[in-house]
């Protein structure tokens, strides 16, 4: 396997709540290009985005990034990262990372540490990222995924409840956040620190092949959150843990001007 990888970002036009989003201008750049750009400053071997408009390989062969066309009908992001890895000939054991193609501030240290988990912990098939809540509200936000770990850093379960709930302590917020962040090692390891779920995963190709052909799971139904798929299917999922969030990503128009600000 090696130590290299490679990076895929799904991108799509049909957005409900932003539509052509991956073409959304960000600081004279669409929004796919400034996430490629972050991909590349990784230690990814290659970045590929895969798309399903060709005006999304157009505006990227314009700024010398990799794009393939995928089929247009695809149910899922996985869906369409599977086929991507089949159009690429990648091996079964051949790493990539899933970033999302609206995430233009995602840290590329990041992108690779989620990468290197599949190097280190040969019994997972995915690996993906969290770093500690800070807030009560963001705890409480159903928006907000929330990741338990079990003692090998590996993913126990994934919810948009508040998880682990402190029976003792219900309404109250149960820990010192501001002390978690400044140690993220010390407080996930002391078994009920909260951890915000980061969207960005790394697979083996053979596993994401797989994954669309596994039978959803009645969890992922009621969360509405696809990594639980391989958790039902006795996959298991190593976790790194991230001192900080990282920026912010983009599914709403107010999103994209908050990160336009960013940029200038």
């Amino acid at each position: 396997m090696g130590d290299t990888f490679t990076v895929l970002i799904p991108a799509r036009m049909a957005s409900s709540r932003l539509p052509d989003k991956p073409l959304a201008d960000i600081a004279g750049l669409p929004m796919v290009v400034r996430v490629a750009q972050r991909a590349m400053a990784s230690h990814a071997a290659r970045v590929v985005v895969a798309a399903d408009d060709p005006r999304i390989l157009q505006a990227c062969a314009a700024h010398g990034v990799e794009a393939i066309l995928t089929r247009a009908d695809h149910a899922s992001g996985s869906d369409r990262l599977a086929e991507a890895c089949v159009q690429l000939g990648l091996n079964g054991d051949d790493v990539v990372v899933n970033v999302q193609g609206d995430e233009p501030l995602m840290d590329a240290s990041l992108i690779s540490a989620v990468a290197a988990l599949l190097r280190a912990r040969p019994e997972a098939s995915m690996g993906t990222a969290a770093h500690p809540i800070a807030s009560q509200a963001d705890y409480a936000n159903p928006n907000v995924v929330k990741v338990v770990l079990d003692a090998r850093g590996l993913a126990h379960y994934f919810s948009r409840a508040p998880i682990p709930f402190a029976r003792d302590h219900a309404g109250t917020a149960w820990w010192d956040g501001r002390a978690q962040a400044a140690s993220p090692t010390v407080a996930a390891l002391s078994g009920f620190a909260p951890l915000r779920h980061i969207g960005i995963y790394s697979y083996r190709a053979g596993f994401l092949r797989e994954f669309p052909l596994l039978a959803p799971a009645p969890t992922e139904a009621v969360e509405a959150l696809e990594q639980l798929r391989a958790l039902w299917h006795g996959h298991r999922i190593a976790v790194h843990l991230a001192d900080v969030s990282p920026g912010p990503g983009v599914d709403t128009p107010e999103d994209l001007e908050r990160v336009r600000r960013l940029f200038r």
